[in-house]
């Protein structure tokens, strides 16, 4: 199993300091390549590596090594059930080892089946692409499932360059998620982080974290729904007093195929916002200004402030369902900063394919 992403986009837009910007970018998003299995009747398996490293678009600028370069996922698995004889359950499962971790509706959505070319910034603030080491409880029944983790806070990577190790603290995740009928399926996340991230590694840069997702199909139309809270934590988290405190979004995502199974148009907003002046923070894609091409002369505050919009309009072409599709989007945002205020505009072309 695999999967080959491709991207390419151009992003214009205002600094805080009235200055413009605009830039080019193209970027081999995702390569991936692993297997899955199972053996011994109860035990299962899945690895999976990242084999590109493109950093080309970074600050500064960077290269693009193909290869190895890390480990994606790679776990061992349990089928509990079975070997006890649970009838009761559909899937009764352990696991433990590097996995993805799991918190708001886009991040449980993988990334070769998302609506939009990149997750919205409010998601990818609680999710922050982490991959952690720690046990899993994995269960479904009937039209339930539930999942429980504890995962190391641990990110020395030099001990432990492809696992954590356990010499930190640990956080703790629970999710539960109802399909209510055939077009509704309603779900609930949450996270509490146990590490203080002043004095010890931590997986996470936020206290805790919660969302409440659903997804509604009616066949050719549906809307997907996200509402986020969290608190980025205080004095113990993060020395800077601006970046502490509660944090809140939600975001709304209509789309309705214009060909069934083949030519579909996606919408989405995105509203993020903080008790504290640089509480959350946009997406390093693309517009914040990443020190690439004229973005010096622009200042976007980093990218922090304490409000967030975001308007993404979309087109996805299905070649192979999700096996191979192209999405072409547009997506403008604005973020309120204690110093004022910037927006941009992205277009983006991106292939998808999973294999």
């Amino acid at each position: 199993m695999g999967r080959f992403q491709y991207q390419v986009a151009y992003a214009d837009g205002e600094g805080v300091n009235g200055r413009d910007f605009d830039e080019t970018h193209d970027e081999y998003r995702r390569v991936r390549l692993g297997a899955k299995g199972k053996f011994l009747k109860y035990f299962g398996f899945k690895y999976q590596v990242n084999l590109v490293d493109d950093n080309r678009n970074t600050a500064g600028g960077g290269d693009l090594d193909w290869g190895y370069h890390s480990i994606d996922e790679a776990y061992l698995s349990f089928n509990l059930g079975k070997a006890i004889s649970a009838d009761g359950f559909d899937r009764l499962q352990l696991s433990y080892g590097s996995h993805k971790f799991l918190l708001s509706q886009e991040a449980h959505a993988s990334s070769t089946k998302l609506f939009t070319v990149e997750r919205s910034a409010i998601s990818n603030k609680v999710y922050q692409s982490a991959r952690s080491t720690g046990l899993r409880l994995d269960a479904i029944r009937g039209d339930w499932s539930f999942l429980a983790t504890i995962d190391s806070s641990t990110t020395d990577g030099a001990d432990n360059k492809e696992f954590n190790g356990w010499q930190d603290d640990e956080f703790y995740s629970v999710h539960i998620a109802n399909q209510v009928d055939e077009a509704l399926k309603v779900g609930f996340d949450f996270t509490y982080n146990g590490a203080d991230a002043i004095s010890e590694d931590s997986v996470l840069s936020y206290r805790w974290a919660t969302s409440l997702h659903a997804v509604y199909d009616a066949g050719p139309w549906g809307v997907i729904g996200d509402l986020i809270y969290g608190d980025n934590g205080g004095a113990d988290m993060t020395a800077n007093p601006n970046r502490q405190g509660d944090f809140w979004g939600f975001i709304v995502m209509p789309y309705y195929w214009i060909v069934d199974d083949q030519l579909q148009l996606v919408g989405q907003y995105q509203y993020a916002a903080s008790d504290q002046s640089e509480g959350i923070r946009v997406n390093s894609r693309y517009g914040r200004a990443d020190g690439t091409g004229a973005a010096p002369l622009a200042d976007v505050n980093g990218g922090r402030g304490d409000r967030h919009d975001s308007f993404y309009a979309g087109l996805n072409y299905y070649l192979s369902g999700h096996n191979a599709k192209i999405q072409a989007g547009v997506e403008y945002q604005n973020m309120d900063t204690p110093r004022g205020d910037f927006d941009s505009t992205t277009l983006l072309l991106a292939f998808r394919s999973y294999f």
